[in-house]
Order: C-alpha cells, then structure tokens, then sequence
C-alpha cells in the first residue's frame, strides 16, 4: 500500500471502502499488514433499513492517507470515493510531547472532520513496552494520556478512543487487544455504511420521484443508482447490486413503451439518434469506461446503453455463478431491443442490427464458454441453444442481404452495402485481437466471400440442429432445417433442401399447422419437379390440388399436372400409385339391405359417398373394392349359424381427416381445440378501456410436442406400394364414373354366389396412367351371405301350455334355401295322449326375409289312424310360413301300459311321464312327435312341454267301523276352472256302495285354491281288504259351454282299509279330587282293543304260536306332548302283547301332569305293530300313475298332520291312525317298527273331567266341565 499518495478510482469489485489514517504513518505502517489481513476475517451482521433482511458481510477497507482534499464537498454524491472512516494513529507517551505536538495537530485533524460534518472517526492510541522504557522518567501512566485524549476530544463518545496493547507481540493480552480494535472498526465501518447508504438512497429516491419534472435526465439518475450498485458490489453483495441494474433496466423499458404509446420524455431525444456503430456487445471488460463516459455525457445511443447495461448485468450474474441465467437474459435483451428500436423510430442501416445481433449471440457465447467447462456447456445447451439458432437467422438474413445467398452471387450494390455494414463494426477491440475466433472475425469473413459464409451458416445451423435433437425439441430443430432448405434451394440443390422440407412438414402435419403445410408442400413440389421424381411430385401435387388453403386457380394447375400425366400413353410401365387420401375421402358406406346379410344369389347393393378433393371434375375410368372371402365364417348350418348369426352393421361412417394436414391426419393428431378468452386492460382511474387482447388458457396442451414418432401414413413422404389386382379376383367394380368437386355416390351390387363372409378392403380409382389407392378401409366393412338348412319349429302361442284342454300351437317353417313346391306336405305322427284337432280353416302366413307380408293360403289337413298329413303352400327360398295348430294333451289317469307302438320314423313311442318342474308348482309332461319333412329323409323330433293344472290326493277316514273317502283336488294354475260331475267309482266290488255327501254339481275352483269331495263306503258283507277307485270329473275355463267340458281322471287304490284296533283313552283326576288341577299328576287310561279277528296272511305274517297259547302280535305304544300342554311323568312308552281275537284289551295307565289352565287336548298316542328280525319285508308296489299318490302316510305323520285329536274333533270321535311310506330296512335284519296302514286304527278319546286349575300363587280360576 502506497499511503502518501492517492490511489487513483477504478470501477471494479476490487474497490474498498475508503479509511483516511492521520497521526503517526509510521505506526500506521507497521500495523497495516496485520490491521489488512484480520479485519475480513470475521463477518458482521449487517442490519440494513427498511425491513430489509439482514446480511451477514465481510468488511474490507483501502487505508489512504488523510487530505482534507477527500473530505466529501456539498452536493458531492459519489460513495466510492467517499471515506466511511476516519483514524487518528498516536503511541504518545510524553505528556509534554502530547501538549506541544499532539494534541495540537489532533485537534487541526478534528476540526477538519467537523467542518465536513463527518462523524464517523476514531483515536486509537498504541501501547508498548518500549516506549514505556525510553520515557520511564517523564512519563505518566498510559490511562492519563488516555484519559487527557478522552476529555480533550471524546467527551460524550468515550468509545471513540481505543487503546491498542503490544501489537506486535503474540501474546493473549496483545490478541484481546487486537479483537477489541476489530470489533470496533467493523462495528463503525457497519454503522456508516447504514448511515451513509441511507442518505444516499433517500436521496436517489427523491431524485427518481422527480421524474416527470421538466429536465430530468435518465443519464444523471442512472449514474446515481449505478454508484450504489459499486458500492454493493465493492462489498460483495452482488445480489443487491443486480437489483439496482435491474430497476435501471425496467425504468428505460418503461419509459421506451410509453414512448411507444405516445407518452414522450424529452431525455429520450438523445437515444432516438441514428446508430452509427453496431459493434455488438462487449462482455470481457468488469466495466465498459467508454460506453459508460457516453451515458455521463448523455451521447449514448439506445445500444450503447442497452449493450452497458447488459455487460454490468453479465458481470454480476457470473460473480453470483448463475451463467445460464445470462443467455436467457441475452436473448430477451436482443428481441427487446429490436422492437425498441422500432418503437423508438430509430433509424437503423438495413443489415445493421442483424450485425449487431449475431456478433452479440457469439459474444455471449464466448463469455459463457470462457467460465464454464465442455461438460457443463454440453448438459446446459438447453440455455444456449436459442443463442446459436438466432444467430444463424441473422446470419442468413446477412446473406440475402449481401447477395451470398443467390446461384449469381453479389452484385456490386451488394458489395456496396457490405463495405457499409463492415465499416459500422469499427475496429476490433484489444480484448480480441489474438483470438481467431472471435465474433468480429466470424462475421467479417463470412461476409468476406460465398464459400465462407456458406461454410459459417452450415456450421451454425448444424449445431444449432443438433443442440434442439439432444434437448428434444424436435419442433425447433425442424424449423431450423426448414430454414436451411430455403437456403439450399437459393443455392440451386433441390435434393438436399427436400429432406429437411419434408422432416418439418411431419411436425406440421402433426400438430395440426395446416397453413404452414401448405407453404412447405409447395417447396417440396418445386424441389420433386427440378429432381424429375414423378409420383413423388404428383403425390404432392395431389395434396395440393385438394387443400383449401390454397385459391382456385392453384388447386387447378397442380390438378391439371395430375391429369396431364394420366392423360400420357397407355404403357403399363408408367402407371403411378397414389394415396386415394389426397385424391377423395371415402365417407360413408351403405348396404340395401341394411342387415348386410343375405342368402346366396340374392341382390345386395353397395352405396359409397366419395367426397372428391379435387377443384375439378374428374373422369375415372374405372373404381373398384377389393373384396377378402372367408369361407370358414359362413352360416351354412341353417338352425346353429343362422339363429346366432352376428349381424353387420348397415351403414358406416368413415372419420373425416383434414385435408391440407394430411391424408392421416385425424382430430387426435391436431391436438386439442383452443380455449381462448378476452382479456382487457382498464384504466384504474375512468375505467376506460386501454388495451384488450386474446389468452389461450389450454397453452400447455395446444404447444406441447406430438412428434415423438412419425405421424402415420404421411402420403406426401412415401408413395403406398403398387398392389397388382387379379382379373379373377372377386371386387366391387363400376367403369366410367365422374366425380364432381363434393360428395359423390356411387351404387355398387355386390357378389352373393358363395356363402361366405366377405370383408372390404381396398379402395381403388384409376385416371388413366394414375392409380389411387385406399389400402385400408377402415373400420372394418362386412357383408355376409349364407346357406340356411330349412328350419322348423313348433312353439306355443301362450305359456305355459295346460294338459287337459285344447292349446294352440305355432308352427314356423324357414325355408332358407329350400324352395317349398305344390304338393310338399308335412307328415305328423299321431299319438294318443296328443291328438291334433282337427280345425275349419287353417289359414298360413308367409313372409319376405324383410317381415313383408307376401301371401295367404288355407292349409290342407288331412288326418289318418297315425299321420297327420299337412299340404304346405309354395313358398320361395328365404321365406318364413307360419300356421296354428290346435293340440291336445290327455291328462294320465291309469297304471295300464298300452302296447308298443313305433312312430313314423320307426322309433318306439315311449310313453310321456309326469315330472315336477323346477319352477312351477304345475306338474310336467313332455310330449314328443315326429315330423317328415320333404326336403329331408331324416324325421324332425319336437317336443312341447305341457302342464298338468291339478294335484289330487286322497285320503281314508274312519268312524269305528264307517269307512268315508276324501278327495282333495288342488288347481295350481293360474287359470280358473269350473269342476261338474265329479264322481268316485271302484272298478272290482259291484256291491260295493260310495254314497257322495258332496252336495252341489258344480263347482267354481279358483287358481291356488283346493276343493274337497267326500264319499261314504258301504258295503253289505266283510269289508274288502282292497279298492281299485277312480276319481273322475269335468272341468273347463269359467262360463265356457258344456260342450267345452272335458274330462279329468284320477286312480288310487286303497289296501287294508278294516279297522283292526280301537284306542280310548281317558284322563282321570288325582284320587280325592274331583277335577284335574294344575301341578298335580293326574291319570292317563289307555284302552287298546282288537276288532277282528285275524287272517290268515296276518296270522303268517306277525304273530308267534306257543305250544298252547292262543295267537297274539306285539304293540308298541308311546305317549308325547309336542305342545307342552302336559308333563309325562313316568314310562311314557311300552309294548304290549295283543292276542289277535275279537274284542280283545288292553289297558296301559300313564300318569300325566297338566301346565296349564284352560281346555288342554290330550296328549298324542301313537300305537305301532312291532315285527321281530325274522318277519318278512312287506314291499308295496308302486303304482305307475303319472300323478303322486298319496294313500299311505306315516302314523307319527298322520298324527302330527291331523292336530289334537280332542280339540279338532267332537269328544268321543272315530278317527283313523294310518300307516305310510317309512321305508323298510334292507341290509341286516333287526326288530323294526312298522305303523298301520290307513283305516286300520281307531282312536276314541273320553272326555276329560272338569277341572278347578290353581295357579302357582293359590288363586282360583274359574272351571269349565270339558
């Protein structure tokens, strides 16, 4: 450091804040170096104004000399060479030395700092073991000289002295020392910085509000802000020194965009002079002197200040490592200031500012180049990339300017204007004088010759091509190429400039630009004619002549190119394949009929509507459909295809494409519709309207890239491959059709020979020596034509079909490829439980394939002992006859089997069983027939299902010795029916006698609803031990004539009806009481006596001889509650050994307790016979009956079916215990348990005796007799 001279001001980040050193300079100088190094090592906290965050900074400071020369004068504004600081350096011991000497020269040094109302100083008084030795004499304590400065000169600030103990010494007091002098000088430094800063910026913001006050000067108010800018870069706050440039920036583009809206500043006149230099920017210097000296003097330009401004900014954001933010920052800055310039009216050489703006694209990138490395520059080309591709612009605008560009060359006037454009550049500056790729050497010499500016313009656009593949913007690198086309073709090379034309339509046709299309399909034409590629150019031509973007008269002449290619001579040879997508659209297909389904040889009809893309009418020679046959889809099994025959659809919309995007190019690859919106700008003031404007709100949808892959089928890039069509090969084919500009139809008929599937597949069109081709009909378009085998079926006109009454049946006969002729006759076979009727009129319906009423005819029915014989009308193929017939199904009654009888078709007839269905509650009968048909030697079985409407049970009651029959006839139809002459007869016994105790002759019987029938038997001899009986009766529907009647049977037998036993029991009250009470046992008495005597197959059968006993058989009795009216005390079951005589008893006591209070039925007595292991299973046959029988019941069951016998019947009342269904064991032979049959058990119960019930508590109830 050079401390008695002034070191002069540079502009850089290397200046300090200014400290002034008066006193000893030779103290000073011996500290300096240690004062320099420690005072930036620790950070201050710097608390700024405003709510401004604070900042942690490290202070440095350039130690000068003091002068009363760098005390700041009045008005004088610059902070860099204003001093923040001022020190006064002494080690003074002496006092007498400190009176004579300093003291006085202290107080000359205040008075100074006084005068310049500077404030901020400090006396730092240096203490040292030497001094203290060379003065030990004459010297007072160090805190006196302290102490005498402190009053002399701190009287309110005793701060402002710090003493400085041993410096030089390394000891812990001499570092106390020196971290106190630290503290206090960063500590002041901070506080004037505040104060100082402060002042100036409310200054500056003053001098800003004034503004629009007449003389104000952008020049003057941009030197202030830019001094607070150095002083934040001089201690490091870059980031707050961006910002002043920043506001600086916005400032003048607010001012230039007023200006543009006619709001003028008078400042503004100095940039609207004309640009004289165009020199680009200049980024290698910290600061740019002498543009800066042009903005102090107000002779800047709009560039000069643009370009200044730009490099502080450039500076900064380096310093702040923020280089990709410089290139965004750049390109923004070059488009800005081009619209500036205009804005401002500034006159400009034409070339001019392309020049500047390429030799500012390259400065930037060098700069950027200079402080990164290869591998940060390689995976940032993102931020650079718009750089390089500006550049190229404005050096191919360069070109054409120049004439570098044209096959000729320049002219002289281009020469002209070169020399102009190069002498604006100046010299080159010094900072590039030794570097050979500098961007004032790169624009000389590319506008130096052709060779090298083609050389320069290639290398640019390739890298810039290049750098948007790497990134992935596909769009803009298309875009780049497409501008290297046009200048291929300026340079006659059609080849090379069709590649790149051809990649950027795809991006186009793509995302949907269609104007954009066009332009580029008119260069590729240009460039396929001039390289003589024929069905390239009359493919594109094609395009053109059908895309609306272009007017008439050139839609015709690329149509006119068409044609006169096709109208050349026949050679086969020279035939052209073109996509039919940019020739015509196919846009709907329609068949008659509309199913698209017919039978072999009939006439199907194929309507296309072509939408013709052309401008003109155009004769075609012939239009043809290629036509795929599947032969293994055919419906040619009649009753399976054709009842399952997918139907095709009649007609088919075809999507409609864009045709000037491509003859692929649907709605999904044009992208999103735009979503736009007003937008408008009021004043906040009047609310008058200032600006309006148009916002896309779907932006990130419409822009985003759809070129990830190639579109499909681009036409315009790849003709479709010629397809060769066999002459043999089955099509769709009319000659000679002209199509007009719009919708055209053309009717084509269809092949419908062979059975099959048949799949439409290409679309061609032939113009003379030029095909089109559609290769793809798509969606897929079908037609079936099929065989159909004759098909017969019978089903009812009504469900369900009830067995019993006449039903009409339909009969459908479809003749599919069958012709029906006069005489053919369907043959039935008759069956005895399904007679047909015969009928007055039969009349026949047939019917078109379409359902169209064709005809009527009565049928012919004739009747034999086992044929039914039907004579069929003439019906054609593919028709539909339907009849009726009426049938009737007999309801079975009997057991008997007919004989075996065969159908027509040799078949043994089974006879029809009864069956439960699932889901109806109706019983079921199948009924099967066989049918001859003429166009088959097979018979044709069906079957109709038909439905019993009755369930029938009966049942044997019994009064002692009377014997009555009960009937119960259940309607589980839905149908209501009217029941006469119901009748009950047995078909062995003569003498036999069933009285009815039914009383009316007709009955109503209700659909859910039973009807019971109840007879007497009578008989005058022994009772028979079995009945054949039949149930018979009319029934028919409601209000129906007695003719309509029809009989209804049912069969039961009945076995082992006499009554063999009687059962009476009595209930007695406990002994000394007189009736039976609640809680106490009473006695049940069980009388069992035998009736008959036995038989002889009973006396086989059950019972057992002793050597001189009489015959008996073994009973088991057994007493049950269900109810829980009673308790059974004791053995509630038992066997007793009957003898099997007349009017023999037994009597069984059971002790039984009641539960209740009230009228209790007895308790239930169930009375079994006993078999031993060694008795023969009884087998009962079943009946073959096609209803249930229901004649045997359990005696458990019947017991426990037929409730409480003391409550339900009379006292005293007969009644049956009977036997049933529980099934015999088979295997190893063990005692069981059979019950009786019906009718041969009867039970009489006694009255119970009147009864006083007392409750649990000992109240009384009242008594009834029972």
């Amino acid at each position: 450091m050079e401390c008695q001279e002034e070191k002069p001001i540079i502009y850089t980040m290397e200046n300090k804040p200014i400290v002034t050193c008066a006193g000893d300079q030779g103290l000073f100088t011996s500290l300096y170096t240690s004062l320099a190094q420690q005072l930036p090592r620790e950070p201050m906290e710097w608390r700024r104004t405003y709510g401004r965050a604070p900042k942690m900074i490290h202070l440095e400071a350039n130690f000068v000399q003091f002068k009363e020369e760098l005390l700041p004068k009045e008005g004088n504004k610059a902070l860099l060479t204003f001093p923040f600081l001022h020190i006064y350096w002494t080690d003074c011991c002496d006092t007498e030395a400190y009176k004579s000497t300093v003291k006085e020269d202290m107080t000359r040094w205040h008075n100074s700092l006084r005068a310049h109302s500077s404030a901020d100083w400090v006396i730092i008084v240096v203490e040292t073991n030497d001094t203290k030795k060379k003065n030990k004499t004459n010297i007072l304590p160090r805190s006196s000289i302290v102490d005498k400065i402190r009053s002399d000169f701190c009287n309110k600030q005793n701060d402002r002295c710090v003493v400085l103990s041993d410096p030089l010494k390394d000891s812990s007091r001499s570092q106390e020392s020196w971290n106190a002098l630290l503290l206090k000088l960063r500590t002041l430094l901070l506080m004037s910085f505040t104060k100082n800063l402060g002042r100036f910026e409310d200054d500056m913001r003053t001098l800003r509000e004034k503004r629009t006050q007449p003389g104000w000067s952008f020049c003057e108010y941009f030197m202030v802000q830019e001094e607070l800018a150095f002083v934040f870069e001089m201690l490091q706050q870059f980031e707050d020194a961006l910002v002043q440039y920043d506001e600086l920036d916005a400032l003048f583009t607010q001012y230039v965009l007023n200006f543009g809206a006619g709001d003028t500043a008078n400042w503004l006149g100095s940039f609207c002079a004309p640009v004289r230099s165009w020199s680009g920017l200049l980024l290698r210097r910290p600061i740019d002197m002498e543009k800066r000296d042009g903005i102090q003097r107000g002779e800047a330009s709009l560039l000069d200040l643009r370009s200044y401004l730009f490099s502080r900014q450039c500076t900064l954001l380096i310093f702040l490592l923020r280089p990709w933010e410089v290139t965004q920052r750049a390109l923004e800055l070059l488009h800005n200031c081009v619209q500036e310039l205009r804005l401002l009216e500034v006159s400009v050489l034409e070339g001019a500012l392309d020049c500047w703006v390429f030799l500012s694209c390259l400065e930037v990138l060098h700069r950027i180049e200079g402080c990164c490395d290869p591998a940060q520059l390689a995976a940032n080309c993102s931020h650079t990339v718009g750089l390089w591709a500006y550049a190229t612009d404005k050096l191919k605008s360069l070109g054409e300017l120049c004439g570098l560009v044209s096959e000729k060359g320049p002219t002289s006037e281009d020469l002209n204007r070169t020399v102009d454009l190069l002498a604006g550049l100046g010299d080159e500056r010094p900072e590039t004088v030794s570097s050979l790729q500098s961007p004032y050497k790169k624009l000389k010499e590319a506008l130096s010759s052709v060779e090298a500016f083609e050389r320069h313009y290639l290398e640019l656009s390739h890298a810039a091509m290049e750098m948007y593949r790497a990134i992935g913007r596909l769009r803009s690198a298309r875009l780049v190429g497409k501008s290297l086309a046009e200048f291929y073709m300026r340079k006659g090379d059609p080849e090379r400039a069709e590649a790149f034309l051809q990649e950027a339509v795809k991006s186009y046709t793509s995302e949907g630009w269609s104007l954009p299309v066009t332009h580029t399909r008119k260069q590729i034409a240009e460039c396929q004619k001039l390289l003589g590629r024929t069905e390239d150019y009359l493919q594109t031509s094609a395009l053109l002549a059908g895309d609306g973007n272009l007017t008439t008269e050139e839609r015709k002449h690329f149509c006119q190119e068409i044609l006169t290619f096709a109208a050349k001579s026949n050679d086969q040879s020279h035939k052209v394949t073109l996509s039919m997508a940019v020739f015509s659209q196919l846009t709907r297909l329609q068949f008659r009929p509309a199913t698209a389904s017919v039978h072999s040889g009939a006439v199907l009809e194929a309507e296309l509507t072509l939408r013709c893309l052309m401008p003109v009418s155009v004769r075609i020679q012939q239009l043809a459909v290629s036509i795929h046959f599947d032969l293994e889809r055919a419906g040619t099994n009649g009753r399976s295809k054709g009842a399952s025959r997918a139907t095709n659809p009649g007609t088919v919309e075809f999507s409609q494409a864009d045709p000037s995007a491509g003859p692929a190019s649907s709605v999904a690859a044009a992208g999103p519709p735009l979503e736009l919106d007003e937008i408008q700008d009021r004043s906040p003031s009047d609310n008058s309207l200032n600006s309006t404007g148009v916002v896309c709100k779907n932006t990130h949808l419409v822009m985003r890239r759809h070129d990830t892959g190639s579109p499909p089928d681009t036409a315009n890039c790849v003709s479709p491959p010629a397809l060769t069509v066999k002459d043999g090969a089955q099509m769709l084919k009319v000659q000679d059709v002209t199509l007009e500009p719009g919708n055209n139809s053309i009717t084509f008929t269809a092949p419908s020979g062979q059975p099959g599937t048949y799949t439409l597949r290409q679309l061609y069109a032939t113009v003379g020596q030029v095909q089109f081709v559609l290769p793809h009909i798509y969606p897929s378009v079908q037609y079936e034509v099929y065989s159909q085998e004759p098909q017969l079926t019978v089903e009812p006109l009504s469900e369900p079909l009830l067995a019993g009454l006449p039903q009409t049946v339909k009969f459908t006969l479809l003749t599919g490829h069958y012709a029906v002729k006069k005489g053919d006759a369907l043959q039935l076979s008759n069956t005895d439980t399904m007679p047909i009727l015969p009928s007055a009129s039969c009349p026949a319906r047939i019917t078109s394939p379409a359902a169209e009423l064709v005809g009527e005819s009565a049928l012919s029915i004739q009747s034999s002992e086992k044929v039914t014989s039907i004579s069929l009308p003439a019906t054609p193929p593919y028709h539909t006859l339907e009849f009726h017939l009426e049938v009737l199904c007999i309801i079975p009654h009997g057991p008997d089997r007919p004989a075996n009888e065969r159908l027509t078709n040799g078949e043994v007839r089974h006879r029809p069983r009864s069956y439960s269905h699932p889901d109806t509650p109706m019983t079921a009968i199948d009924q099967r027939m066989s049918i001859d048909c003429p166009w088959s030697i097979y018979s044709t079985l069906l079957a109709l299902t038909f439905y019993i409407p009755f369930k029938t049970k009966h049942s044997v009651l019994s009064a002692g010795n009377r014997k009555y029959i009960q009937v119960c006839l259940q309607n589980v139809s839905d149908v209501n029916f009217t029941l006469a002459e119901m009748q009950l007869t047995e078909k062995q016994h003569e003498l036999l006698e069933l009285q009815s105790l039914n009383t009316k002759t007709q009955q109503l019987l209700c659909s859910k609803h039973s009807l019971f029938c109840l007879w007497e038997v009578r008989w005058k001899d022994d009772p028979p031990s079995c009945l054949q009986c039949v149930f018979s009766a009319n029934f028919s529907p409601p209000k129906q004539d007695v003719s309509t009647f029809k009989p209804f049977h049912y069969q039961f037998q009945l076995e082992r009806v006499s009554t063999l036993y009687s059962v009476r029991a009595e209930i007695l009250p406990p002994a000394g009481e007189q009736h039976c009470r609640c809680g106490l046992l009473s006695g049940l008495e069980v009388c069992i006596t035998r009736l008959t005597e036995a038989t002889e197959g009973e006396a086989a059968e059950d019972s057992k001889t002793d050597a001189d006993g009489p015959k008996s058989t073994k009973l088991m009795y057994e007493v049950a509650d269900s109810s829980s009216n009673w308790a059974v005390c004791g053995r509630s079951s038992g066997m007793v050994s009957m003898p099997m005589a007349a009017d023999a008893a037994h009597k069984v006591r059971i002790e039984v307790m009641p539960l209740f209070a009230g009228h209790l039925p007895f308790p239930k007595i169930k009375v079994l016979k006993y078999l031993p292991h060694t008795a023969a299973v009884a087998i009962q046959p079943d009946p073959d009956s096609c209803v249930e029988n229901d004649s045997l019941s359990l005696l458990d069951k019947a017991l426990d079916d037929q409730g409480d016998t003391a409550s339900i019947r009379s006292r005293g009342s007969v009644h049956s215990v009977g036997s049933g269904d529980q099934q015999p064991q088979r295997g190893v032979a063990m005692p069981r348990l059979e019950p009786f049959d019906a009718g041969q058990m009867f039970g009489l119960y006694g009255p119970v005796p009147a009864q006083k019930y007392q409750n649990q508590r000992g109240g009384l109830t009242d008594s009834n007799a029972h």
